[in-house]
């Protein structure tokens, strides 16, 4: 684990080199150790590294000498095609309003490195989310990154509190929700957990090694026991089939309402959905979940003393 994270700091510095040497043209070995505060030794060894790795690199001795980089070098002379230099950047710009603000700084970066002009192809907004569930999303994405093992309060679909353990490896956008997989060290289990419900986060000082590839079949949680909903939609409510369905899902009838097939998991989620739809939609099938929304519209009567 100290020789991976040894190598990946080592990687880190080899970037900021190449960025400072872009940037600067000339430095000196002295200035790089005191700015990465290594030893010179290893500031030198880090030059015969990218110089193998064929990036141009030289010294010239004198009063204006230093380490410089071959004049116009870019990274587009490695191995990565046009295409995959613009995955990188749109990957990148798909993360400011939901990560730190530092990748802007690596954003901007990367654009030198290609010599591509810093154009926004992509903006994610988060601010609904409010200032607490941003630093919930950043803590997360640093121990993911950092390999460190996460303790925090979990609250199910019932409400029901849960203390959890877990080794987070990815950040998932699904069905209008983020989502954290994580392997459950008290259930020795890969699970989803969904960010809402998760509560007192805790970084721990414990790091993992595993680096886990999820099999789907692998993860035994709700979000993969889908089932499917067949709505009837009456026609009135056109504009907002059109906006939340696939025009897959839809199917026009002859007097102009509609049924939409709805895959999705059983959760309290999906019978609010349903009845956000208020007295234009009804459920055809399955007959249990017609029989829930039955029970819970009946519940709802009561409780305005109907």
């Amino acid at each position: 684990m100290f020789f991976e994270r040894r190598k990946t700091l080592q990687i880190d510095r080899l970037f900021q080199i190449i960025y400072i040497l872009l940037e600067k043209k000339t430095v000196t070995a002295k200035m790089l150790s005191e700015q990465f505060e290594v030893s010179q030794r290893t500031i030198y060894r880090d030059i015969d590294v990218l110089s193998q790795c064929g990036i141009p690199l030289y010294s010239a001795r004198g009063r204006n000498g230093g380490i410089k980089i071959l004049e116009n070098f870019v990274l587009n002379k490695s191995a990565m095609t046009e295409q995959e230099q613009y995955h990188i950047l749109i990957a990148l710009q798909s993360l400011p309003k939901g990560g730190t603000e530092n990748i802007k700084e690596t954003l901007k970066k990367y654009s030198n490195f290609f010599q591509k002009s810093y154009q926004n192809y992509i903006q994610v907004d988060f601010s609904e989310w409010g200032k607490q569930k941003e630093i919930l999303f950043d803590t997360l994405k640093k121990a993911i990154f950092d390999k460190r093992v996460i303790s925090f309060a979990y609250y199910n679909s019932e409400g029901e509190k849960t203390q959890r353990k877990a080794e987070p490896y990815q950040l998932w956008f699904k069905s209008r929700n983020w989502y954290l997989k994580a392997y459950c060290q008290e259930k020795k289990h890969l699970r989803i957990f969904k960010l809402n419900r998760i509560k007192n986060l805790v970084v721990t000082e414990e790091f993992f090694d595993k680096i886990w590839e999820e099999q789907e079949n692998e993860v035994n949680n709700e979000l993969y026991q889908s089932i499917t909903i067949v709505l009837e939609i009456d026609s009135s409510m056109a504009y907002r089939v059109y906006d939340e369905f696939e025009i897959e899902q839809i199917y026009k009838k002859q007097n102009g309402d509609f049924t939409v097939i709805l895959y999705c998991t059983e959760n309290n989620w999906i019978y609010d959905y349903i009845l956000s739809w208020g007295e234009y939609a009804i459920v055809k099938e399955p007959l249990f979940v017609k029989e829930k929304m039955e029970q819970k519209i009946k519940n709802m009567i009561k409780k305005y003393n109907i």
